[in-house]
């Protein structure tokens, strides 16, 4: 699915400008050209990241940004035709992620979009440390397994190994991945370390579904298959 960018700025041009930039890296624009309309068309359609001017008529970017903080963490990216310090720090202190001056290279707006989402993502990812299939859900944040609806008891160690399989269904791992990955670089242990979790980990999660299995690629080591 494209990531969604809302373009917010008074200046049709401009907007004209940073949208065809932006559709042509693979992203989806939509475009405002008030403070008002910014914040009805952000709470509407869920953008991923938003480029905010700050000279707008009706509210200009500081009340856009407060507004849309109430309720949503969506990051935006400041546009300004000031460079004094005041407004970056304003502005960041408002929530904004990044910021940019006017005039600008369209290439530096689109690596700043691309990089704050790529920072957004990663910070979700981190937040969320969930992972769900059928009949099956895997939550490492809280060191919780829960199988056919029911809460399983699980080492920490099974549960990290599971959550990391799952977390990239059908990649095939070697034993030795498994062991740097999942118990770190400085473990001393040997591959059958891994061989007797996997074991454990099969006994609860053997005939659970039809749609996923733990499954041992021979001669090489497991993989979290999804059909």
């Amino acid at each position: 699915m494209k990531s969604k960018i809302l373009i917010v700025d008074d200046d049709l041009n401009i907007c004209e400008l940073l949208r065809l930039y932006i559709e042509k890296e693979g992203f989806e624009t939509i475009v405002a050209n008030d403070g008002e309309q910014a914040v009805d068309m952000a709470l509407k359609n869920h953008p991923d990241l938003i480029l905010l001017d700050i000279m707008l008529p009706k509210l200009d970017g500081w009340q856009v940004c407060r507004e849309i903080r109430k309720t949503m963490e969506t990051p935006i990216i400041m546009i300004t035709a000031k460079g004094e310090v005041f407004d970056k720090i304003l502005g960041l202190e408002l929530g904004a992620d990044d910021y940019v001056t006017k005039p600008f290279d369209t290439k530096e707006v689109v690596a700043r979009v691309k990089a704050v989402l790529r920072r957004s993502n990663d910070k979700n990812k981190k937040q969320i440390s969930e992972v769900k299939y059928d009949k099956l859900r895997i939550n490492l944040t809280n060191y919780e397994l829960e199988v056919d609806g029911k809460q399983i008891d699980t080492p920490p160690k099974e549960l990290e190994l599971i959550y990391h399989l799952a977390n990239n269904p059908n990649r095939v791992y070697t034993r030795d991945q498994l062991l740097d990955e999942v118990w770190g670089f400085d473990y001393y242990g040997d591959s059958r370390t891994v061989d007797v979790h996997v074991k454990r980990l099969r006994e609860k999660l053997e005939n659970i579904s039809y749609e996923w299995s733990l499954k041992t690629v021979w001669g090489v080591g497991y993989k979290f298959e999804v059909k």
